[in-house]
């Protein structure tokens, strides 16, 4: 019977199988190491200086080691230390020597020093920085090592190799909070602050779509949004400043991931790029083909009841009618809600009824509801325009739109500037329905987002998305030029 193994701690499982210690690297396999510390600081250290470091194109391990004192002992220090120094100073003047600027400026640094230790605005730390770094070859460990001591040294800051402690040294840099080396350097809390770490310039990963080049190190930056917890981006820039370049280039690499992309497009900006990569170009118009119908009932997803479904979609186009009619009254909404779930039951559609295969409503149906219910003459007569007047081409159709393929592109340039906000709410309400079907990636790319957020009820729905697109693996990018306007808006 085979035996199993024992080892003895977890130390045998993590070792490298051998290690070559030499007096100035470590190797272990094919890689050497060498670790380093830093012993001088400047007078003044300015803040991010640590940040060349850590965006060096190099691999390397950082460690920071921070100690705080006792401030009691650290002032009788300063005190014994002052009292040398004015010594020294009396001494010299004594002698009648000239006036020591050096001596001067270091009773006034103690001096500041103890002030502000006594009033408890400053602590003081012992700080030990170690940097190992990484390389195949002891030439390529000296060629880091010297690109490291001119990006110290030209800010008067200066390192040595742990020589015959490279053990240590790699002890300390190794991520178990052990300072075995124990190099340090006392300093207080202001310069300490500078030397705070998480200063890189990059935002890349190794999976995600080319944004571009980072110009401060000249790296990729390589980003997926799906990675994170919202996927939710905002796009702001002013007219000209390469918005719409932007987005474009993101939807095209999305793509090739087989990402499904919907553009709300305010002007003829995607209709090429849709015509280009095979998509659905969808004009939005009094006069187009192509109809949206407000009433389609959304499929209900596995773990929602069918009541769900139909209370939510209630609501939202309750929105679509608060934008449709302007300013409405209690009683009004109350009559439009009324109103909706009569016009659904026409049909046999209700909360509790299985409504996947049922034919929705139009909203001449509604209409003819509203024109049966007391009170509601002054809805009709702003309903009617949607029916029978000149808008009753837009809204009074049944759906013919898939959104099948895998970037669909909405177009509303033509429509009527006040009816713009009521194709926008209108288009992304259909969106939304569809998309609560299959769970896949998606992104939803909304330009000029300000024309909705103009208005209460269309503010309110896209912030809706925005809360509830992640549930539906959904990305939502508003885009706007006029960032005051979109923010004057609550939900901007």
């Amino acid at each position: 019977m085979e035996q199993p193994i024992n080892y003895k701690n977890l130390d045998d499982i993590l070792a490298p199988s051998a290690m070559n210690l030499t007096a100035n690297s470590i190797q272990i396999g094919d890689k050497y190491i060498r670790t380093f510390f830093i012993t001088t600081y400047p007078r003044y250290l300015n803040t991010n200086w640590f940040s060349p470091i850590i965006n060096l194109e190099k691999t390397l391990d950082i460690s920071i080691s921070v100690t705080p004192l006792d401030t009691a002992k650290i002032l009788k220090d300063l005190r014994d230390k002052l009292a040398r120094v004015e010594a020294d100073t009396a001494a010299e003047a004594a002698a009648g020597k000239v006036r020591n600027p050096i001596l001067e400026t270091e009773m006034q640094d103690i001096e500041s020093l103890r002030d502000s230790l006594q009033q408890g605005t400053e602590r003081f730390f012992e700080l030990g920085v170690y940097i190992s770094i990484y390389g195949t070859s002891p030439e390529e460990l000296n060629e880091t090592e010297s690109k490291l001591n001119n990006l110290f040294e030209t800010q008067l800051i200066y390192i040595k190799p742990a020589t015959f402690r490279m053990k240590e040294g790699f002890l300390s840099t190794i991520p178990l909070a052990n300072d075995v080396l124990n190099v340090h350097t006392s300093l207080n809390s202001e310069p300490l602050s500078s030397i705070f770490p998480f200063v890189s310039y990059n935002l890349t990963s190794d999976k995600g779509i080319l944004y571009g080049i980072n110009t401060h190190n000249n790296s990729l930056v390589l980003f997926d949004r799906f990675s994170l917890e919202n996927y939710n981006s905002v796009i702001f820039g002013k007219s000209g400043g390469g918005k719409s370049y932007l987005v474009k280039l993101e939807i095209l690499r999305n793509l090739m991931f087989g990402t499904q992309v919907f553009v709300i497009d305010p002007e003829y900006e995607y209709k090429h790029l849709a015509e280009t990569v095979g998509g659905t170009f969808v004009k939005v118009s009094i006069s187009s083909n192509e109809h949206i119908n407000p009433f389609d009932m959304p499929a209900p997803m596995e773990d929602e009841s069918n009541a769900d479904v139909f209370r939510s979609h209630i609501l939202n186009l309750t929105g679509l009618f608060k934008l449709m009619v302007g300013e409405t009254t209690p009683e009004e909404e109350s009559l439009i809600d009324e109103a909706l779930i009569q016009t659904y039951a026409l049909k046999d559609i209700g909360p509790n009824s299985d409504f996947k295969t049922a034919a929705p409503p139009l909203m001449a149906d509604f209409q003819s509801v509203l024109e049966g219910t007391v009170g509601a003459e002054s809805l009709v007569r702003r309903i009617q325009k949607y029916t029978t007047g000149t808008f009753s081409g837009f809204l009074n159709q049944p759906t013919n739109i898939a959104l099948d393929n895998q970037m669909v592109v909405f177009n509303i340039r033509d429509m009527e500037d006040e009816l713009r906000p009521v194709a926008m709410y209108l288009v992304l309400n259909f969106i939304w329905t569809q998309i609560r079907v299959e769970r896949k990636p998606r992104l939803l790319m909304v330009d000029e987002a300000w024309l909705l957020l103009k208005y209460k009820a269309g503010g309110d729905f896209l912030f809706n998305i925005a809360k509830r697109a992640r549930k539906y693996y959904l990305g939502l990018t508003t885009i706007s030029q006029d960032v005051p306007d979109l923010l004057a808006s609550e939900y901007g």
